[in-house]
């Protein structure tokens, strides 16, 4: 075979095929020209990824700081192309739909709000998720790069927040852009846990509802109001209050045996509302059932158990070593209860505003308990342990009918948990209704096909449990009320509602 046909790779310039017979150069990441970006007046902040939301409330709180910062739209599938179409092949599902939306974002200011290429790339600065041990989504900075260079954006600064490694890992942002006060990691918290629980109330709503709309008309709603509050810096307590009132009109019928499903898995596939994960909540809704979403507050909570545990090794070796007393992680460790105290008071200060009573913030030592005889809890990779804690702690105390891990086709350490490891936890507990599902961006069919499977034994838990009840002759108004929320061993709210009678 030719040298010539040996160099012959796929390309996406459109049948350009002058790359034949070129000499390979060296990949650089660094801009062609030098370029003189916007000072802080005029820097402008996007960012994304979150629930559809949180995401919003980010906006709101961060200008409210006078932060110029920009809440991307939900990436789509056309994002998904777009990222397909300017990026390297291989590289997995988040990236594809994140680093395409931005690309579109762009190409909209560029193609229909008549700004330069020049002006984007001097004005705009982009901030991703990185970190996460082994996932290659927190390692595509440069893959990024060459997706925005070739779609004509280059030198585009873009730059990575990682928890273990300080706070940004990609383009060097000068200080005097962003303030890492206090002040402004407390307020980004604040518009997350609040994100946190008007999601969880909505999901815990929403199937039903007796009018179809009526919760997300609400929710929209409170999303105003907490909005106001942030840019008009009144009380949050307050705005939690209003939403209370605003919810409690929407009237429901919990009188439903409806399967209750716990979505989980890798952190972006499990969290996105779109088609990302193929609209996955919606669909659990349509079929008849009703979600138990991973909030962000459990990722936050588990960063910070991760980061005590690393304290405690170096003060294991620091023993092992002869050295008796080792202050230098003191402040360190000061930090992370303080962050732990403020995180825990604020999301129950709001949600006992809001009315959200029933939930529990989850206790990473018991969770690292329940999983450490099937994972490494040193292995850090994606959500780590706390995949194969959940299902097992679901199963324990009866908490769902049906436990979904999704993450994207071939995701490294979610593929490692849900593909591996959690076979033997299904293996000890054969009670388990336990669906491991991929997305890839394309397929849908068969993922719907595989998770209406697994569905329908979910539905048929529920109603069982539900009818083996005696149903009193009076039911109180209550019932009714999201405000109304009993807990006992029962899984399903249905039933959970009338064993409280």
């Amino acid at each position: 075979m030719s040298i010539n046909c040996n160099s012959v790779k796929m390309t996406d310039k459109n049948g350009d095929l002058n790359f034949i017979n070129q000499a390979p150069t060296q990949w650089r990441d660094i801009p062609k020209k030098s370029i003189v970006y916007a000072p802080k007046e005029e820097t402008i902040f996007l960012s994304g990824g979150l629930t559809l939301l949180q995401d919003k409330l980010v906006e709101a709180a961060l200008t409210s700081m006078g932060i110029r910062f920009t809440a991307l739209p939900n990436p789509d599938f056309k994002s998904f192309q777009t990222g397909k179409a300017f990026g390297n092949r291989g590289q997995c599902n988040p990236t594809y739909f994140t680093v395409g939306n931005l690309v579109k974002y762009l190409q909209n200011l560029r193609d229909e709000q008549g700004l330069s290429s020049k002006e984007i790339v001097r004005k705009y600065v982009y901030i991703t998720a990185g970190g996460c041990g082994p996932c290659r989504f927190g390692m595509y900075i440069t893959e990024y790069k060459k997706a925005l260079r070739d779609a004509g954006f280059d030198g585009f600064r873009l730059t990575s927040f990682e928890h273990d490694k300080g706070i940004f890992q990609g383009d060097e942002i000068k200080e005097s852009l962003l303030n890492f006060s206090p002040s402004f990691f407390i307020t980004l918290i604040k518009a997350v846990i609040i994100g946190d629980i008007i999601n969880i109330l909505g999901y815990k709503m929403r199937p039903y509802e007796l009018e179809n709309g009526k919760t997300d008309k609400a929710l929209e709603s409170c999303k105003e109001i907490i909005s106001k509050a942030f840019l008009k810096h009144s009380s949050l307590v307050k705005a939690m209050w209003q939403c209370r009132n605003i919810l409690s009109q929407v009237k429901l019928n919990r009188l439903q045996p409806k399967a209750k499903v716990i979505v989980m898995g890798e952190f972006w596939a499990a969290m996105t509302e779109g088609d990302g994960n193929y609209n996955l909540h919606r669909f659990l809704e349509a079929e008849g059932a009703e979600c138990i979403p991973q909030p962000i507050l459990n990722r936050l909570m588990l960063s910070l158990w991760e980061a005590e545990q690393t304290l405690f090794k170096k003060e294991l070796l620091a023993v092992e070593n002869g050295k008796r007393v080792d202050f230098s992680n003191l402040k360190s460790k000061l930090m992370i209860k303080a962050a732990k105290a403020a995180v825990k008071t604020h999301f129950t200060l709001y949600a006992k505003a809001i009315g959200l009573h029933n939930y529990e913030i989850p206790d990473m030592d018991k969770l690292a308990d329940l999983a450490k005889s099937y994972y490494t809890l040193e292995c850090s990779g994606g959500e780590g342990h706390l995949e194969v804690a959940h299902l097992i702690e679901s199963v324990k105390h009866n908490l769902a009918h049906l436990v979904i891990s999704i993450k994207p086709f071939g995701c490294m350490p979610s593929s490692a948990v849900s593909d591996g490891v959690q076979s033997l936890v299904t293996a000890r507990y054969p009670q388990a209704n336990f669906l491991s599902i991929e997305t890839s961006g394309e397929g849908a069919a068969n993922f719907y096909s595989r998770v209406q499977m697994a569905l329908f034994k979910a539905k048929q838990s529920a109603k069982e449990e539900y009818e083996i009840l005696e149903i009193p002759e009076y039911i109180p108004k209550k019932i009714h009320n999201y405000l109304y929320q009993p807990k006992n061993e029962k899984a399903g709210s249905a039933a959970t509602l009338i064993a409280s009678l």
